[in-house]
């Protein structure tokens, strides 16, 4: 009898715990326990928390250590269009049947037992790490970090803390030290932790308990610098200067998450800095050049971008600050448990219109309506749309070289990268 494919495999981890999300270490250390604790045999670990930039950071230092040829791991979540993505072995996104025969591993090793969907997946990606040889694991937290299912590593080589901001606040706390609080649950005694641009009570929590662990602190603005100067990337710590190119990433965001990338090569000691800016990530501020939707408003310029709360708004809105005067309208649908009055706010001057639409396929949609309405309530205009490509064409007839920004969930990006090939 065949193995069965992923899609299954996955899906019957779906029934395996009645919550999606129940934060606790307890059935990770059970399953891998039962799996040979391959936690224990992995590269050295980069480990990252945060509430944005942790994508984009990993794939710059992944882009850094890969082009001084090292062979590099990454695990990331959630995944845009398929499974396959949150698991990359060596630089190579994780095949079909290696994917199938790790879960279906996994599946018997956990039996009946409660196990949430990450849990065993991020097991999953434990065994295939355990099993491929490389240099570097970068790893990238779920969910908060003191309790993900990732904080299972006793001794990282590096952690890393990208800004933190008020998300997940019914899972997290509802205060920013408490977030807060929660990330740096990643660092570990003695083990350096490279930190991003943080408000204040954000960053005193995070010294605080780099105090109690005896960890070294890497700072932007206290023991580095990253910043834009006449179309270059400036970069400064203790160890001197470097002048580089702008992020292949747009933003002056993306600025700051190169500098924290930067600042962890140069604290391992590796790593190619001119490589690292060149990396791509996608739905981060990303030009769709081809497919359906490019071929149904050939003169516009349509822009994809996952980022989902108000700190993902301010960085949204300053990159379209930046960018040459453009007639922009925007394509949004978000998840029900997101601020999305916090989102819309920063965009408002930047936007000629909002075209609201439900995520199809998604339980925790915003209706259409009410993301229209909470954009009314913002000063923009707002109007409803039953798809992505009616909204666009709506657009694009009404204006044919507009700019449009399809944007307000990473979900609603993976389906648009899966329709649009």
């Amino acid at each position: 009898m065949s193995q069965p494919g992923s899609d299954v495999l996955l899906e019957r981890m779906m029934t395996l715990h009645p919550k999606i999300i129940d934060l606790t270490l307890d059935r990770m250390e059970r399953l891998l326990a039962a799996l040979g604790h391959p936690e224990r045999n992995l590269p050295p670990v980069i480990h990252l928390a945060g509430t944005n930039g942790k994508g984009s950071t990993q794939a710059m230092i992944r882009a850094g250590l890969e082009g001084a040829g090292l062979r590099v791991h990454a695990y990331t979540s959630p995944h845009l269009a398929r499974f396959h993505e949150r698991i990359r072995l060596a630089g190579e996104l994780i095949g079909e049947d290696a994917l199938s025969a790790l879960l279906d591993d996994c599946i018997s090793a956990n039996g009946p037992d409660p196990i949430t969907f990450f849990e065993a997946t991020t097991c999953a990606a434990m065994l295939a790490f355990s099993r491929t040889p490389a240099d570097y694991l970068l790893l990238e937290v779920g969910l908060g970090g003191r309790l993900d299912a990732t904080n299972v590593i006793e001794a990282p080589a590096l952690t890393i803390i990208t800004p933190v901001s008020l998300d997940h606040q019914q899972y997290l706390g509802d205060t920013l030290p408490l977030i807060t609080a929660e990330k740096a649950g990643i660092m570990k005694r003695r083990v350096p932790c490279v930190v991003g641009p943080q408000e204040d009570e954000a960053l005193a929590v995070i010294e605080a308990r780099a105090t109690r662990l005896s960890a070294p602190l890497y700072v932007y603005g206290q023991q580095w610098h990253c910043f834009e100067d006449r179309g270059r990337m400036v970069f400064q710590d203790e160890n001197g200067l470097l002048d580089l190119p702008l992020p292949k990433l747009p933003g002056p965001h993306q600025v700051q998450n190169a500098g924290a990338a930067l600042m962890a090569l140069r604290v391992l000691g590796v790593g190619d800095a001119e490589a690292l800016t060149r990396a791509e990530w996608p739905a981060r501020m990303q030009r769709l050049r081809k497919g359906p939707l490019v071929e149904a408003a050939p003169n516009a310029e349509i822009w994809l971008d996952g980022g989902h709360n108000p700190a993902g708004g301010n960085a949204i809105a300053a990159t379209l600050g930046a960018m040459p005067k453009r007639p922009t309208h925007l394509i949004c649908g978000m998840l029900n448990t997101k601020d999305i009055s916090g989102y819309l706010r920063p965009l408002v001057p930047h936007v000629a219109s909002l075209s609201a639409v439900s995520i199809p396929g998604e339980a925790a949609t915003l209706p259409a309506s009410v993301t229209s309405d909470a954009a009314a309530q913002t000063g923009m205009v707002a109007v409803e749309k039953a798809s992505v490509l009616d909204a666009l064409r709506a657009i694009v007839a009404a204006e044919p070289g507009a700019r449009v920004l399809i944007c307000g969930s990473l979900y609603l990006a993976g389906q648009v990268l899966r329709e649009n090939g």
